[in-house]
């Protein structure tokens, strides 16, 4: 998420110039911040990118051909944000396939989902799918990761149903696999990519042999490629992993702790500090996952997570634990970081892992902060 959408949701030409940096440094192709299909399904972050009307197709046709302009792949993540996003933001009740509170938004218990409902999601993100077609993009990819809606389909932790949309896994994976179908009816052979947790960090929640039984589903339904990724947002960093303890941020930034009462701050900043300080392994944590998952199918495997080093990225190849990685932070800082890589100016990754980008977001666009909470480090 990149916090550089207007209010209407449509991407900013700040937006196409961070792009067009990237394209600029070397990657092999751009997988955009996620989109969302549907007002209820946009997230609390600021400068949501939305995709829920066709106003937006030119805005997104400007974009993609900038990035074509410089021969880059693009394709468009697609999301519902599910229980993970607050109604004083969006205007409606948070919605989820069972009425689990989320322990980190903690406002209001989700709505469960009826089935026409249901329905009406996988409507909406075929119709953005369409629409991202429409706009030049050389394919979608669907956020099922991260505790988003239909990472909470998948999730035996998040859905509790028990109709044809929950209880095994081929009915948690339903949801998706009708998103499949109806877009394979509109769109055949335009790329589906989908990003999956390996795990959810919760307990009784999605492990490595589950993600692997969706893995091989995703393969039978089409999917281009597979990126295999962990956590949820009320665990803290257990998917965007902290190598440095970012409480001074969360206090900065977090909404819930802005709220607070001046009395209680002290309190909270004692115990948040311990919760946040990194206690697991912070490079290649998503390797065992997509490693599992690469051994399981025939279609690309894409591994995501604390991945900063040359080496690191050869270890990947070299090792056949993945056929792509996907960098974000370390992008964030060095857009052309690959560039350094290929001419040898360097083998390692400027980014120092404080994650103060990731809870910047909340109330600003994306920028690297470089553990500072103001001042941030030019990009160059």
């Amino acid at each position: 998420h990149e916090g550089l959408a207007d209010e209407s949701g449509f991407p900013l030409p700040s937006l196409t110039k961070k792009y067009l940096q990237l394209a600029k440094g070397g990657i092999g192709a751009i997988i955009t911040g996620y989109s969302g299909v549907s007002p209820e399904g946009r997230c609390s972050y600021h400068g949501m990118l939305m995709i829920n009307s066709k106003e937006s197709i030119p805005a997104y046709s400007a974009l993609v051909q900038a990035v074509h302009n410089l021969d880059t792949p693009i394709i468009l993540q697609l999301g519902h944000a599910g229980r993970q996003t607050r109604s004083k933001i969006t205007g409606f009740q948070p919605v989820a396939p069972s009425a689990i509170r989320d322990r980190f938004f903690n406002e209001e218990i989700p709505r469960e989902l009826s089935e026409k409902e249901i329905e009406g999601v996988i409507t909406a993100f075929v119709e953005a799918a369409v629409r991202a077609k429409a706009a030049g993009f050389d394919g979608i990819q669907l956020h099922a990761a991260h505790g988003y809606l239909l990472a909470e389909f998948l999730s035996p932790y998040m859905n509790r149903r028990k109709d044809r949309w929950g209880g095994n896994t081929q009915n948690r994976f339903r949801i998706i696999g009708e998103i499949f179908e109806q877009i394979r009816a509109k769109l055949p052979g335009f790329p589906v990519l989908v990003k999956i947790n390996g795990t959810d960090g919760r307990k009784n929640g999605m492990r490595i042999p589950e993600a692997v039984a969706i893995a091989r589903l995703l393969e039978s339904a089409g999917c281009a490629a597979i990126e295999v990724s962990c956590g949820v947002d009320e665990d803290g960093f257990f998917s965007i992993r902290s190598e440095r303890n970012p409480v001074d941020a969360v206090f900065h930034y977090n909404f819930k702790v802005q709220n607070a009462p001046a009395w209680i701050r002290p309190l909270l900043k004692f115990f948040l500090k311990r919760t946040f300080e990194p206690k697991l392994p912070s490079r290649l944590y998503n390797i065992p996952a997509a490693r599992a998952v690469k051994a399981a199918v025939s279609i690309p495997v894409i591994t995501v997570g604390g991945i900063k080093t040359l080496p690191e990225l050869r270890s990947v190849f070299e090792n056949n634990d993945a056929d792509l990685v996907s960098l974000s932070r370390p992008l964030i800082l060095e857009p052309n970081l690959i560039e350094k890589f290929i001419s040898g100016k360097q083998t390692e990754a400027k980014c120092i892992g404080c994650n103060y980008c990731a809870l910047g977001i909340e109330s600003a666009s994306l920028r690297c902060h470089f553990g500072k909470l103001k001042n941030p480090r030019d990009l160059e």
